[in-house]
């Protein structure tokens, strides 16, 4: 016969009590998952679970002799073992222990169906495909989703710059006519003669296009887009086209060097032809066989008055006698027919029409070599001219297409060559 757990077997010489008949005890349900709170262990061999002594039939009697507290007895004011208050004992504690165990299923459930609205352990799958919510400060930096797409407005098109060069914008003195002036007499190669003369010009004619510099300003006016027949010239003394104040032209052409002073005056436009000075003498005059810059320091020289030609004077042959000064190379040119000057200075192309037309006996005695910076022939503009940056784009095309070549080789090709001076 098996024993029940924690249960003494009687003792063989103890008389056995007849057992008082007892209500039925239910045997208690087995929490699934906890152990109700005070209830010992199954399976532990030291203490008693509770109830247990409930199972045995009798109410075990101390052997007379054994100890009280012997193994198996209960203290005597233990209510447990064969008692009506052990089974009440044994009865709470299944109560307790089933209330916790609804009190968990309960607790189960509620977080069973609120598992959407619980954060998610580290390593739980998601439950879907659903996205999940974005934190308090992810969603306070997100820029929410515009409700319709923004209609893109149209690109307008670009402004055309308009052409500052162009005629129509060109702010010159007359409107759709282009005004230059020039020294009279102007004199071949640069301006040749008309004929029947055209007043007021007394000498070349600058309307006619032919002579280098005419042709020159045709060309530009042409870049410029004027045509010829809006073109007009008037008479301006070479001395007053860069003196300080207004201008009654939108440009002038005169063989106008381009120098420092000057061009505190007035505007210079870019060189359309670089010259060299030369001297002009009678023939048979001592002067006439100088080869050297020292050989003409003896002599007497004239020049026109503020001119490239009187600075040649002064800064490079430095004569012994003092230089003339004339207001216009006409009368310096009379000057020399009248032997009160020994050379005439003069710029090389010049030279040649002097020799060829003008002084009958004339010879060209030498040329002087050029500055080491060049010296070339500059338009004139009024100070702060709005044409200025127009000109010199003009200029710069007709060196670029060949058109100011072209013209010098036309009328200036056979003026240039002349002996050199030495030092």
């Amino acid at each position: 016969m098996s024993e029940e757990p924690g249960a003494r077997p009687p003792t063989p010489d103890a008389p056995t009590e007849t057992p008082t008949t007892e209500a039925p005890i239910e045997t208690p349900t087995e929490a699934p998952t906890e152990t109700p709170t005070g209830a010992a262990t199954p399976d532990s061999p030291t203490e008693m679970p509770a109830g247990a002594a409930a199972a045995a039939p009798t109410t075990a009697i101390p052997t007379p002799g054994a100890p009280a507290g012997a193994a198996g007895a209960p203290p005597p004011t233990s209510p447990v073992a064969g008692t009506a208050g052990g089974a009440g004992g044994g009865r709470n504690a299944m109560i307790i222990g089933a209330v916790i165990v609804a009190v968990a299923i309960i607790a189960g459930a509620l977080l069973i169906s609120r598992g959407g609205e619980a954060s998610p352990s580290p390593s739980a799958a998601p439950s879907g495909p659903a996205t999940a919510k974005p934190t308090a400060s992810a969603a306070a930096t997100q820029t929410p989703a515009p409700t319709a797409a923004p209609t893109k407005a149209p690109t307008p098109a670009p402004t055309a710059t308009p052409n500052a060069c162009a005629p129509e914008n060109l702010a010159t003195l007359t409107a759709g006519t282009l005004t230059i002036g020039a020294d009279n007499p102007a004199f071949p190669p640069y301006f040749e003669v008309s004929d029947p003369a055209t007043p007021p010009w007394e000498l070349g004619d600058p309307t006619n296009g032919q002579g280098f510099e005419s042709a020159v300003a045709y060309a530009v006016a042409d870049q410029l887009g004027f045509a010829k027949d809006k073109v007009s010239w008037l008479v301006v003394p070479f001395n007053n086209s860069y003196a300080p104040g207004p201008k009654p032209f939108d440009f002038y052409i005169t063989q106008v060097s381009w120098k420092p002073e000057r061009a505190e005056a007035v505007d210079l436009s870019d060189g359309y032809y670089f010259v060299n000075q030369s001297v002009v003498a009678l023939k048979d005059t001592p002067i006439a066989s100088a080869k050297s810059i020292a050989d003409l320091a003896p002599y007497k020289f004239g020049a026109q008055v503020g001119t490239t030609s009187y600075d040649t004077i002064v800064n490079t042959i430095k004569p012994t006698q003092e230089p003339a000064v004339f207001d216009s190379n006409d009368a310096a040119i009379e000057a020399l027919k009248n032997k009160q000057i020994d050379g005439l200075v003069v710029d090389l192309p010049m030279a040649f029409f002097v020799t060829a037309v003008q002084v009958e006996n004339g010879v060209i005695v030498g040329q002087f070599a050029p500055p080491a910076q060049g010296e070339y022939f500059s338009l004139v503009l009024a100070k702060g001219s709005p044409l200025t940056t127009c000109v010199n784009e003009a200029i710069a095309a007709l060196k670029a297409d060949g058109t100011l070549e072209a013209i010098t080789v036309e009328w200036l090709s056979n003026k240039v060559n002349a002996p050199v001076f030495t030092p």
